[in-house]
């Protein structure tokens, strides 16, 4: 994966949560992924494919998790439950599609998104994409956006 690839999914991220969850975010160091295994307990992942394919993981402190959802259903929410999960994968659609957008020589299309759960759960990129990771600080605390995605083999037509 290329650096400037990233640029669209970091301008994503602060836009989400700046406009629908009136929360700033502050970027990390960005930097290769050293680990299949996620740092926070909630990961919404949306598959990306087209002329690249990889995916776009959004991984959540529980505490943030909580309070997107609660943001965003406008009620207060204390637990991992449904509602947690699919606003989750909400967010994680969001950040996709407003990335995808800016990387139209991909024509990307985006999965709907998945969201899994669990302390220490491992996420398998494909094989040939060694995602990038960015830690995010944010007003509702910490998170991690892990991309990777390499253009896809396309043979010329005759």
């Amino acid at each position: 994966m290329q650096a400037e690839h990233i640029n669209p999914f970091l301008r994503a991220v602060s836009n989400a949560f700046s406009t629908m969850l009136d929360c700033e975010v502050r970027r990390g160091e960005i930097k290769l992924s050293e680990s299949k295994t996620q740092c926070y307990p909630v990961s919404g992942v949306i598959g990306l494919s087209g002329k690249a394919a990889g995916m776009v993981v959004i991984n959540l402190s529980e505490e943030v998790a909580l309070r997107v959802a609660s943001t965003m259903l406008m009620m207060e929410i204390a637990e991992l439950d449904d509602d947690v999960i699919d606003a989750v994968g909400e967010l994680a659609n969001m950040i996709a599609g407003q990335a995808k957008a800016e990387l139209e020589e991909y024509d990307l299309s985006v999965s709907l998104p998945n969201v899994i759960t669990g302390a220490a759960h491992t996420i398998q990129f494909p094989s040939a994409s060694r995602p990038i990771s960015v830690p995010f600080d944010t007003d509702f605390g910490p998170l991690n956006l892990e991309v990777g995605f390499e253009p896809a083999c396309v043979e010329a037509n005759a």
